[in-house]
């Protein structure tokens, strides 16, 4: 599965050590392209949807919620030792398999 870094945040373990809070949400993929309908009646609302967009831009506004896939908490010798820089923004591929985690940066 794709992966991005949402969010980092610093915290204190129970021991009082120093740690980070690594959001990860998955990273849907999605087309770039416009898909053109086939009939015209379709394509006549689709133009008129994009117009409303346009005039009115409350209508295309998006509000995600994004939903943690995985939230790592590592101490400071933890996340050296697991050798992953993470950086908000950037995708990884996750690998799960035999009780382990691989992450691959994209």
């Amino acid at each position: 599965m794709r992966v991005r870094v949402y969010r980092i945040e610093s915290y204190r373990d129970p021991d009082g050590n120093l740690g980070k809070r690594i959001e990860l949400v998955r990273e849907e993929t999605t087309p770039r392209f416009i898909i053109r309908p086939e009939s015209e009646e379709a394509r006549i609302v689709q133009d008129m949807l994009r117009v409303i967009q346009q005039q009115i831009p409350l209508f295309s506004v998006q509000t995600q919620i994004a939903m943690p896939k995985i939230i790592l908490f590592l101490t400071e010798r933890e996340y050296e030792e697991l050798g992953v820089n993470f950086d908000v923004n950037r995708v990884y591929e996750v690998e799960l398999f035999n009780q382990t985690i691989k992450f691959k940066e994209i």
